[in-house]
């Protein structure tokens, strides 16, 4: 049976931080646009800032949906979604409000500096950090999600973007990202300059 709690309390906050992938899920407001739903992995991309509040790095390499679903005025709505494929079955939500923080936000640097070294170091691809402040967290029974088994994160995303100077990467995202599939404005261009973390 499914309980909503009033915080992401230590047994969940540590259920959330352990799983190795999460989903994102945003709409625009309009009735006729698409719902989008986003699968997110890389370990330490991910960090639980306080007890309701999220955060992780969106980097370039897909559309941008997520950034124009949480930047499109009245919106701002997300969910995101852990599930375990191994040990006891769990599905964690987090429903909540999104901002997508830029570059050039004056809280970028210390945000950014919240995520482990080894998991951000390089990563020239960085082009928000989203914020989830939640306003409803639960958990529910996994029982139907099959067991798998983790074995590793893929290098291909960070090893093919590491190449990229900031210039290229720019190029990349004007050419991608610029608007959402509904026409919404996406990432502001051209991106500022990746800042160093605190």
């Amino acid at each position: 049976m499914g309980k909503t709690y009033e915080h992401i309390d230590g047994r969940l906050r540590d259920f959330i931080e352990a799983q190795p992938v999460f989903f994102t899920a945003t709409a625009p407001l309009s009735g006729n646009g698409h719902v989008n739903l986003s699968p997110k992995g890389r370990q330490g991309t991910l960090v639980v800032l306080d007890e309701l509040t999220v955060a992780y790095v969106d980097f370039g390499g897909s559309g941008a949906e997520t950034i124009a679903h949480l930047r499109e005025p009245g919106n701002g709505r997300i969910t995101l979604m852990w599930t375990a494929f191994s040990g006891p079955p769990t599905v964690v939500r987090v429903h909540g409000r999104g901002e997508a923080v830029l570059r050039d936000d004056p809280r970028w640097g210390e945000l950014f500096a919240r995520f482990p070294a080894e998991a951000v170091e390089g990563q020239g691809s960085a082009r928000a950090i989203i914020l989830v402040h939640a306003r409803r967290v639960s958990d529910a029974c996994g029982f139907a999600v099959p067991l798998m088994e983790y074995q590793e994160d893929r290098q291909l995303h960070a090893d093919y973007f590491n190449r990229k100077t900031d210039e290229e990467f720019n190029a990349y995202c004007e050419r991608k990202v610029a608007t959402s599939l509904d026409g919404l404005p996406a990432l502001p261009l051209p991106l500022p300059p990746l800042l160093p973390a605190e």
